[in-house]
Order: C-alpha cells, then structure tokens, then sequence
C-alpha cells in the first residue's frame, strides 16, 4: 500500500535539498510536486485542497528548529497535518455496553465484508480475549451464510445459523438473545450486500439497524475502486449512523488515495485495515504510523506488535541460543523463513522498517519474493534430518533427490547450500558476545542472491526486545 505515493513525495521533498532556507518560492515548488503526488494517488480533490492549503499557510511562518535542514523541517509538517487529515489518532471500537456488544458489518457485494467479519472475530478472540458469535442476516445469497459459517470454523468463534427464509431481523433477534443466554461479549452481524447503492437496499439496512441498535454500525469499503470507494462511503455515512470504516485489500492499492480521503469525506474514523487474504490480516488503522510509513519512515511500532503476536517465541529463543554457540543448522534457516512468511513475508516487515520505503518496488521484488521463500522451504522440507545438520552430504544423487522432491532443479539446491554456508559463517562470527553487537547494528537487505534468491546470509536480523530472540 501507498507504494507508489511513497516514492513521489519522496521525490517531492527533494525541491527543497540543498536549500539554506524555507522561502515562499521553494515552498510553492514542495508544495506543487505534493499536489501531483496526492493527485495520481487518486486522493479527493477537496481533502488535497483543505490539507495543502495548511501546509502552505504553517509553512510560510515555519521556523527550521536547531538540528534540522529545510526538507526535514517540511517534511515533518507534511507529517503532522497528514496525520491530522486522515484521522490524528487511534480509533478503537467501543465495546462498553452490556453483553453481548453488537457490531454491525455493512457494505457493498465483493468488498470483502464477510471476511472482514471473520477476521474481525479472529482479532477480538485472540487480541481482545473477547468470547464472540457471528451471524449472517444475508438471505439474498445462500452461499454468504455458508461461507460465513466455513471462516468461523477457521477461525474458532461460533457460527449462529440461519437460513434463507427467514426476516433479517428475526434472525438478529434471535443470535441477540442465543448470545445472552450464552454468556458472549459481542455478536457480529452480517448484512445483505449489494452490487451498486439502491433506495431499496439503503431502507432495508435502514430498518435492520433500528432493530439491531448496535453499538458499532461499520462500514467495509475497498481501497481498490479508489474514489469510488470514497463516494460509497459518503452515501452509507449520510444513511445509516456509521461509527467507523474497514478499508479493505489495501495490500493490492499502490496509490492509497481511498485511505487518505475517506475519514475526511464521510467524518468516520478508519478502524481497521485489511492488509491480505489470511484471516490474520487485520490491522487496526493508526494515522499517525501510516504516515510515517508512508513518508518512508516506517512503522515499528507496528512491526514490535506483529512480532508479539505472530512469532513463536520458544522456537525464536531455542534459534537464537543455538546462534550464539555457533550452531546453525538448515533447519533453524527453515524456521526463520516460515515465521517470516507468517508476518507476511519480508517485503511487509521491510515495509515497517524505517528508510526501507525508499527501496525500489524492482528491487523489493527481487530480493523478498515470497516464491522463493517458498521454494527455499519446500527444498529444506525435502532434505532428511541428518542432510538438515551435515550439508556436507548433500552431493550428487542426494541434490537431484531433494530437487525433484520440491519441485526445484539441481542448480536451485546449490544456491540454497551457498547462501546457508555463507549464513552459517556468519552466524559463528556473531557468537558469543559478538551477537549482540551485530544484532544492535540493524541494517538492511543488501541486494538480492543469486537467480533473485533473497541473499540472507547479507541479512542483519534487528533484536526482538529482549534477550537474543529474532523476528523470525
């Protein structure tokens, strides 16, 4: 997301390099390079307007503090008046209400809504501790209510049935009063969609909402139809009394324009991001680190919460001891890369670093292909225990085996042995007290491997916030 954004504003900041002073002449030049950028991100022309007219207003009074240059003084203002526009802090949902809270899921046919639900309850359940019931009041389409219940198997909440003839809000009345009885902290509520806005589907939703009164009424967008999505969610704001929004597949939206003019258009906070098609891929939506990713000073913050999550941090501590005394074997190579595709593969953590937003998307794709990542474990997986912990085995017949076994050739084993035998020197320089050292000078990915193959024996891994545990 923002990838193409990112890389303008970046370009647009560069006016001002070199400059000694902020003057209205080089600001009008900033100002007219972030115009452009906003404008092929396909942001609302009123929210480019409103927020370029501040910038320009507190840029001409703006006093360049002691330790900053121009650019980074304009660039900061950037941040804060970006931040402000789209939302300034933090919304979570309001879940203060006696048992069950009810939170009701609107939005268009094909905008993911119903997954949004599953990966919503996915959230509560594991992030929130919330016990939650699901149920769909979709009685146009059959295969909707099926699906529902197929994702909330998936992810371990309970699935209300229903069926096809029955009155929405009868089957709403009757999840409510299941989940009291049941002792459950929240009912999401799935709602009809349609394929286009109609007076007919708005009044539905209309009655359904005064008969549900949830305590969040959200509204699932897709960041992908850009400013259609905006105009969507201006006509769901005006109809129904919205508490949020869920910009969905923002994982396939270059341009972002839809997040950065939807809480400004409709006056409804962004709560959560849909950042992929796992049921793990929710965030919710801060301003403040989504600006500062995508001005290319990524998001730790971020990046520290996906770890606490995500990571197995038995497996990581029994890794990182093994690290320290030198003994690094194919097998904790494997589980470095699966835990690393469990965050999303090393594109989405490089993402969150800061100054790895300038990286090229070419290069991004050449050195963190998640392909490869998968083609690397598919080779390891095809190894027997002993090749995992004597590569020195692995000749001839043994190679053609394990290629054939993963779907891969000969020359593909033999770069996965190069690479781990340059990971492997590495990591018994880094033992003992050298760990720690090298780990505190975090870097980054330092072009690709052979074939495109992401060279991880370059790779300087950053700690975890403890002892010696790695991200992955």
């Amino acid at each position: 997301m923002f990838d193409n954004l990112t890389d303008r504003l970046t370009n647009s900041f560069k006016v001002l390099q070199g400059k000694n002073k902020l003057s209205e002449s080089n600001i009008k030049d900033a100002i007219r390079e972030v115009r452009r950028a906003l404008l092929e991100a396909d942001v609302a022309l009123e929210v480019i307007k409103i927020f370029l007219d501040k910038v320009q207003e507190k840029a001409m009074g703006l006093k360049v503090g002691e330790g900053l240059n121009p650019s980074q003084a304009f660039i900061k203002l950037v941040e804060t008046e970006l931040t402000q526009i789209i939302g300034g802090e933090n919304k979570t949902l309001d879940l203060k209400a006696q048992p069950p809270a009810v939170v009701m899921v609107a939005g268009l046919q094909g905008a993911g809504k119903t997954t949004s639900i599953a990966k919503l309850a996915r959230y509560l359940k594991a992030r929130e501790n919330k016990k939650v019931l699901v149920v769909s009041a979709d009685v146009y389409r059959p295969a909707a209510i099926k699906q529902l219940e197929v994702l909330a198997e998936q992810v371990g909440v309970t699935f209300f049935p229903s069926n096809i003839n029955e009155k929405p809000e009868k089957i709403v009345a009757n999840a409510k009063k299941h989940a009291q009885k049941q002792f459950f902290d929240v009912l999401l509520v799935d709602t009809a969609g349609r394929l286009h806005i109609d007076s007919e589907m708005m009044e539905e939703i209309q009655v359904l909402q005064k008969k549900v009164n949830p305590i969040e009424t959200l509204f699932v967008v897709d960041a992908m139809t850009g400013q259609d999505a905006v105009h969507t969610a201006k006509v769901f704001a005006d109809t129904l009394p919205l508490t949020g929004v869920i910009l969905t597949k923002t994982d396939g939206d270059a341009r972002g324009g839809a997040a950065l003019s939807v809480r400004h258009i409709t006056g409804k906070p962004i709560k959560f991001l849909g950042v992929g098609e796992k049921v793990d891929a929710l965030e919710p939506f801060h301003p403040d680190r989504i600006v500062s990713r995508l001005l290319g000073m990524g998001d730790v913050l971020s990046l520290i919460e996906e770890i606490e999550q995500k990571v197995d941090h038995k497996k990581a501590q029994k890794s990182a001891q093994k690290m320290a005394k030198g003994q690094f074997d194919l097998e904790d190579m494997r589980d470095q890369l699966l835990q690393m595709e469990q965050m999303g593969g090393m594109e989405a953590l490089m993402d969150k670093m800061p100054g790895m937003g300038k990286i090229p998307q070419s290069v991004k794709n050449q050195v963190m292909g998640s392909m490869e990542t998968k083609k690397m474990v598919a080779m390891i997986n095809s190894m027997t225990p002993k090749e995992r912990t004597h590569t020195k085995l692995i000749k001839g017949s043994r190679k053609n085996r394990i290629a054939k076994g993963s779907g891969t050739g000969p020359q593909d084993v033999n770069k996965l042995l190069k690479q781990f035998e340059k990971m492997q020197k590495q990591m018994k320089k880094m033992s003992g007290g050298k760990m720690q050292k090298m780990m505190a000078k975090m870097g980054s990915m330092q072009g690709g491997g052979e074939g495109g193959m992401p060279d991880l024996s370059k790779m300087k891994l950053p700690p975890m916030g403890g002892s010696n545990k790695f991200p992955f």
